[in-house]
């Protein structure tokens, strides 16, 4: 029982690993950018809907609006910062280093921001379902309705956005777009317009990852750095051109700390990440589901 419990504790915050993997997977799949500033965006938005939620006493009233913050951050940032950035430094080593730049110096802004905001302090989320685990006879298991919710919503998220880049124009749009900017230009393709889209896109993903994990945790300017990070480590380990990945990436590495925590301890955890995502990268540096140069879905 002891391992199934374990198992069902890193499969709820794999998921929520999977929500962020999947937003940075969004970006660079639709502009070739490592998103340093997801965290940021996340915290921002999930802000946003907490506004709501003390004025609505609702959290599912504020979800949407969260959703809809997110993503207008996410075309905002794109429009107002990252197009006319690339725009100005598209050739030489700049052009590979300053978006890179830019995203952590844009994560150290939201981060100031909101602390002149709301501030440093912790603030409670509160829970739209029972955080307290399903009853199975006289044993409860560590999965609520809530953990439910954040696993189908991942699921969910990943299998929109996987039809979206499989099977719609815009998704063929999105991936011309990102490998070969030019000649979808030449074909028709408004490319600004659509790299706009894909951070519009992400921005709504990590907007979501926010509004689910927080309610277990607690609500302040730095409090999904962590996230940032293992939603990082879960996109490489399942491959960066792959939305199923990134969920399969996720939920491997909430599986793999949930077994290091409860067998080991909390000490190594960070460390464990980091030597999971070298592993990986000296292994199959193309991810678990990615292919040499490959545009999976």
């Amino acid at each position: 029982m002891l391992i199934f419990d374990t198992l069902l504790i890193g499969l709820s915050s794999g998921a929520i690993y999977a929500l962020m993997a999947l937003a940075l997977v969004l970006v660079w799949r639709s502009t070739r950018v490592v998103n340093f500033a997801q965290a940021g965006q996340a915290i921002l938005s999930t802000y946003m809907g907490y506004e709501v939620m003390l004025r609505t006493h609702s959290y599912w009233i504020s979800l949407p609006f969260a959703i809809l913050g997110g993503a207008i951050l996410g075309a905002a940032v794109d429009a107002f910062l990252m197009r006319p950035l690339s725009k100005r430094s598209h050739k030489g080593s700049v052009s590979e280093i300053a978006p890179v730049i830019a995203t952590l110096g844009l994560l150290g802004l939201i981060r100031s921001v909101t602390g002149l905001i709301w501030g440093n302090q912790y603030l409670q989320y509160t829970s739209p379902l029972d955080p307290k685990g399903y009853s199975i006879g006289a044993h409860t298991v560590p999965f609520s309705p809530l953990n439910t919710v954040i696993v189908i919503g991942a699921l969910a998220i990943m299998a929109l956005f996987a039809f979206i880049f499989r099977f719609t124009n815009l998704g063929l749009a999105l991936r011309a777009s990102s490998f070969q900017p030019e000649i979808s230009q030449l074909a028709g393709v408004r490319v600004d317009r659509i790299r706009t889209i894909g951070w519009a896109f992400a921005g709504a993903a990590g907007a979501v990852a926010g509004a689910l994990v927080t309610p277990t945790t607690y609500l302040s300017p730095n409090s999904l750095d962590l996230l940032l990070v293992s939603g990082f480590v879960a996109a490489v380990i399942g491959g960066l051109e792959s939305l199923i990945g990134a969920v399969l990436g996720g939920l491997i590495l909430g599986v793999g700390f949930a077994f290091i925590l409860q067998y080991v301890g909390s000490s190594v955890t960070f460390s464990a990440a980091f030597i999971i995502l070298i592993i990986v990268l000296l292994l199959r540096p193309q991810g678990i589901l990615g292919k040499r140069g490959g545009r999976d879905a």
